[in-house]
């Protein structure tokens, strides 16, 4: 039987950028999965073109996206049993209806009707201590808590965080043991639960024995608000208004970015949200206007201050309010999610693991097994061995036997020639002595005998084992001996390269010795020419203090004869005046007092010598 839905990386039909999140769309896709099964009355993995219309129709409806039928016809115009979903609604799916919804619609519409078509086919209301609204609930959590591969089921992990979460949210105290016992009747189940049988699980109250079906179902509303609807932390405090500035008693909802308050829990009449983001901040507050358990949460256009029923729900509510704003300030998402993904790896990991601790046990069997191998044709040697043995000692014992035969022979002529030795006790006497004597030496040839065949089997044990000595000694000696001829080699090599080196180095000293005695002559040359250009220096600057000296002479003297010397200077553009001390020499002003200054010095009389 082909199943529905196969997993979520083999769903996308385009490699194009998709409007929705991968894990929003393989929370949608698993609700899709429910509804697509229950459609498939036979179980053969087809829905009718029919069924499928009414899917496609009421998916688009629920997630405002503009429906289109004539593309459902085209898509299975070739197709007149019905379409296989990964071959042929899968991608119709993804193309016309995933690819174009946006993360604008309510979810919980979406999983009500999903869940509408498929609890008419497979909940079974008997003996259930749960409504059909706990029943959806806890539907929606399962499809957030189990695993991405279908068909869906929840493993045992979270079949345990899920009913902690739901006794502790009763009120009631967890019993591990209870749960290990259940474990034990998951093996046969491959610890893990389908959606129905998890409802079961829950509405029979196996769980909750003692608990009446009101907080039962304040538990599993507690669990979906949190695990589905991301409600942190909910519960009534005290707001002060920005207008009035009266304090009002308001129903408060936490979640990751964002907080909602109300005028009652029933959530019927909404007063306002708190946009939480990485810049917002909350603060505790001392007491103030009668006001105690003060804090406030600052935003980046107001701030909210808040009054908590007593220190802790002010504590942990300001712990919460922190923990969702550094949460956004890092771009992690809300903590029952990282949980569940941590859960997931946790679980990969420890798959993997298990995985490679199977692998490294079939190669220790492996190893087993042809170590057994090795131990099994060793045995059978050790057996043709002894068989080889015994075999050796019955002939050595057939040898014995003849010789004890041959000796009984012996002794039986000995009878009868003791018999006739006794009747000529007088003539043998020699003769008997005589054959004693042939007696001993055939004892001691006997003796000689074994000792001989033990002496011989040892010589050969002695000889195999100075055999292989020398030939390992002979593989040691050829082996030094190539290393030897490498060595030799690789001497030669190095002594010819190093005579060549030292013949280029020799070659390079001497002209490098040519060099510095070129250098040498041509530092003394410039030298010389140095001390050269020094006294043609020194007659200059020689000759130029003469001339500066008979400069400065004619100089005084002129200054003598005239009073002043002036230096020409460029004169104006405007036509140049002729003086006595040349043309354009000084302004009009300077000239008159020049003048002036001359006739004074002329009309004044000379001074006595």
């Amino acid at each position: 039987m082909r199943k529905p839905f196969t997993s979520s990386a083999t769903l996308v039909s385009s490699p194009k950028t998709l409007p929705l999140k991968m894990g929003l769309r393989d929370e949608l896709l698993k609700a899709i999965w429910h509804a697509f099964t229950a459609l498939d009355v036979d179980k053969s993995g087809k829905v009718s073109k029919s069924q499928l219309k009414v899917l496609s129709h009421n998916l688009c409806t629920v997630m405002k996206i503009p429906h289109d039928p004539v593309s459902l016809e085209e898509h299975f115009r070739d197709d007149d049993e019905g379409p296989v979903s990964n071959q042929g609604y899968m991608p119709y799916l993804n193309r016309f209806i995933l690819d174009k919804v946006q993360d604008n619609f309510d979810r919980i519409d979406f999983n009500r009707m999903c869940w509408t078509l498929c609890a008419r086919k497979n909940l079974n209301r008997n003996h259930l201590l749960i409504s059909d609204d706990d029943a959806f609930k806890i539907w929606c959590i399962f499809n957030f808590l189990s695993e991405d591969r279908y068909p869906l089921v929840m493993v045992s992990e979270e079949i345990e965080y899920f009913l902690r979460k739901q006794t502790e949210a009763m009120g009631g105290s967890w019993i591990e043991e209870k749960f290990e016992e259940y474990k034990l009747q998951l093996s046969s189940k491959h610890q893990c639960l389908n959606v129905w049988e998890l409802i079961e699980l829950v509405g029979m109250g196996h769980f909750s024995k003692g608990m009446d079906r009101q907080t039962l179902s304040m538990g599993i509303n507690e669990v979906f608000q949190e695990l589905i609807l991301d409600v942190l932390k909910q519960g009534y405090m005290m707001k002060k208004g920005h207008k009035r500035k009266n304090w009002t008693e308001r129903w408060f909802l936490l979640k990751p970015n964002l907080i909602s308050y109300y005028a009652s829990e029933d959530l019927t009449e909404k007063k306002g949200d708190i946009l939480l983001d990485g810049n917002c901040c909350v603060e505790s507050l001392p007491d103030k206007e009668g006001k105690k358990c003060l804090f406030y949460v600052k935003c980046s256009d107001k701030s909210f201050e808040i009054s908590a029923s007593d220190k802790k729900k002010k504590q942990e509510w300001i712990q919460a309010i922190q923990t969702c704003i550094t949460l956004l300030k890092v771009g992690r998402p809300a903590p029952h999610h990282e949980a569940r993904q941590k859960r997931r790896e946790l679980r990969q990991k420890q798959q993997a693991e298990q995985e490679e601790l199977e692998l490294r046990m079939r190669e220790l069997q492996t190893a087993n097994e042809n170590k057994q191998r090795e131990l099994e044709a060793m045995r059978q040697k050790l057996e043709e061995a002894a068989a080889n043995a015994a075999e050796e000692e019955h002939r050595r014992l057939q040898t014995q036997s003849e010789l004890q035969d041959l000796y009984r022979v012996e002794m039986e002529k000995e009878k009868m020639v003791r018999q006739q030795m006794e009747e000529q006790v007088a003539q043998k006497s020699s003769e008997l002595e005589q054959y004693l004597q042939r007696v001993r030496e055939l004892e001691n040839m006997y003796h000689r005998l074994e000792e001989a065949l033990e002496e011989e089997r040892q010589a050969r044990q002695d000889e195999e084992t100075v055999r292989k000595l020398q030939a390992r000694l002979l593989e040691e000696e050829v082996s030094k001996r190539g290393e030897l001829e490498e060595i030799h080699l690789y001497q030669q090599q190095t002594i010819s390269q190093t005579q060549a080196e030292k013949q280029e180095l020799e070659r390079e000293r001497l002209a490098k010795e040519s060099a510095l005695q070129s250098a040498m002559q041509q530092l003394q040359q410039l030298e010389a020419d140095r001390q050269g250009a020094l006294e043609q220096y020194e007659e200059v600057m020689k000759k130029l203090a003469d001339a500066a000296n008979n400069t400065k002479s004619w100089k005084d003297k002129v200054t003598h004869h005239e009073g002043l010397i002036r230096l020409i200077q460029p004169g104006p553009k405007y036509p140049q005046k002729i003086t006595n001390w040349g043309p354009a020499a000084f302004t009009e002003a300077e000239l008159s007092l020049r003048e002036k200054d001359w006739q004074e010095k002329k009309n004044r009389p000379p001074t006595p010598q």
